[in-house]
């Protein structure tokens, strides 16, 4: 069987490590210079940077299984720490949340209630909204918005501020007043309620491209695979022999398209199976993430590798001196909508160095930056929004992407789990 996969993102890599594992002839069809999709590598002015500075948890199993597959050890893609929430508001260290290395549930009752910067009142809250939400099985009766469901729960305004939105915001980038609450349970069951080193970050300390989709694209090819970069698919045939792409003069007897949602429709002229997929996602709202790097002198460091910073345009501080060797270079990271998509990319991270100055003194002005905007880098994961399933009308065709339906939102694992459900689907 040869099986054709449009897309050379997360998704579309571990369908077709999946595949391959299958002694399927797979070859993969990416329209970019680098493998990685919205998780990718970019190159300025000599700097090996990301489109957008994302991380793992310790509850991304398939993406750990994944790569453990392609030969690739996880020391060698991420750095796993505890998880350590510190958010900054102004010079401040608002709250530090971090959960010791007790067995499950411990570790997690331990760091709320050693949670530095909250009540008691603030920390009980919060450990009776995990305990109700376990004894709910994480599921609520109808999905609403965080915000709805944080108030019903009468969150202390802290809590949300300095723990419940920067979770929100960082796993399913989008507003808390918007979001679901029932993804995000679904989050939180996996992580902070799962197995104690499911809450572990998983933070790179390489770049995106070369984290998984590199690997994959080894695995692939030392099974017989192929991967074709800078190789853009415009059109597409069903015909009695099989599939035929404009990229490949031989017929593929199955399809997998690992697009972004918003891409479907470049492939739609013809094949009425789109129809259905596409229309689903018509009214579909889109989240941006900005991440703006900032050059500073050599030697600059932050007190972690990770910082959370509130009541600011800048969400999360990431130092990729200490997780990349690139010295004196930070990455912030705005997620969701905001009034920073109006401003210049000057604005922007002269706003942002101001902010990190009010956080950090110590830290001397920054020399450099560059801000780059993924627009459309995922969907509003909203309340009760129905997404598409991995299979399509036609048996022979198939979805893979962080949009279709699942328990996660579109985060890398949901990107992998999604993909490792076509390939299932095409090999059953």
């Amino acid at each position: 069987m040869r099986v054709a996969i449009i897309g050379g993102g997360y998704a579309g890599m571990a369908a077709a490590m999946e595949l391959a594992a299958a002694g399927r002839q797979v070859e993969v069809f990416e329209a970019g210079p680098v493998l990685g999709g919205r998780a990718r590598r970019v190159e300025v002015e000599g700097l090996v940077l990301d489109n957008g500075q994302h991380m793992a948890i310790g509850a991304y199993s398939e993406l750990l299984r994944l790569l453990n597959m392609a030969g690739m050890a996880e020391n060698e893609a991420f750095v796993r720490v505890p998880m350590e929430l510190d958010v900054f508001e102004g010079p401040r260290r608002a709250m530090r949340l971090a959960c010791p290395r007790l067995p499950a549930p411990f570790h997690t009752m331990a760091g709320l209630f050693r949670a530095e910067g909250l009540s008691w009142g603030a920390r009980l809250a919060a450990a009776r909204l995990m305990t109700k939400a376990k004894l709910t099985n994480w599921k609520l009766a109808q999905d609403q918005s965080v915000a709805a469901w944080l108030a019903a729960n009468r969150q202390p305004e802290i809590l949300v501020r300095c723990l419940w939105e920067p979770l929100t915001l960082a796993a399913l980038n989008t507003p808390i007043a918007t979001a679901s609450a029932q993804v995000l349970l679904n989050v939180l069951r996996d992580s902070l309620a799962a197995e104690r080193a499911a809450s572990d970050f998983l933070l790179p300390k390489t770049d995106l491209s070369a984290a998984f989709p590199e690997a994959a694209a080894r695995y692939l090819r030392q099974l017989g695979g192929k991967v074709h970069t800078s190789s853009m698919v415009k059109q597409l045939q069903r015909t009695e022999i099989g599939w035929q792409l404009d990229r490949s003069t031989v017929p593929f007897d199955q399809l997998i398209i690992a697009l972004p949602p918003h891409r479907l429709y470049m492939l739609a002229n013809g094949i009425p199976t789109l129809a259905a997929p596409i229309n689903l996602l018509a009214n579909w709202q889109w989240q941006p993430i900005y991440t703006a790097y900032l050059r500073y002198p050599t030697g600059t460091r932050l007190p972690k590798p990770m910082l959370g910073m509130a009541g600011s345009t800048t969400q999360w501080l990431f130092d990729r001196g200490q997780l990349c060797g690139q010295d004196g270079l930070m990455a912030a990271v705005i997620s969701a909508e905001g009034p920073h998509e109006s401003w210049s990319q000057d604005v922007l991270a002269t706003t942002i160095a101001r902010e990190i100055q009010r956080c950090l003194p110590h830290l001397p002005p920054p020399l450099w930056h560059r801000v780059i905007a993924e627009k459309r880098a995922t969907f509003a994961c909203l309340p009760q929004l129905q997404r598409p399933g991995n299979a399509t009308s036609d048996p022979t065709l198939w979805l893979a992407g962080d949009y279709t339906a699942g328990d996660y939102p579109a985060t890398l694992e949901g990107a992998i789990r999604s993909g490792i459900a076509a390939a299932r689907g095409v090999l059953a």
